[in-house]
């Protein structure tokens, strides 16, 4: 499965996510992931990527343990 995952070393909490998306997103000191339920989010996941100016969200396949 898909998930988003923020970089907080790159997040600057600019808003951007949140405003494209906040079903998934939302800023306090930087952006947090709020849900883990994606289905029929993947276009606003990806983006919400596509314009974060510091390239802090990535929406990949998560290895399975």
């Amino acid at each position: 499965m898909r998930k988003p995952k923020i970089d907080i070393d790159k997040c600057v909490a600019c808003g951007n996510c949140e405003e494209i998306c906040p079903e998934v997103f939302q800023v306090e000191d930087v952006s947090h992931v709020i849900t883990d339920d994606f289905r029929g989010l993947e276009g606003c996941i990806e983006a919400a990527a596509e314009n974060c100016p510091e390239d802090a969200i990535t929406f990949e396949e998560e290895e399975e343990e």
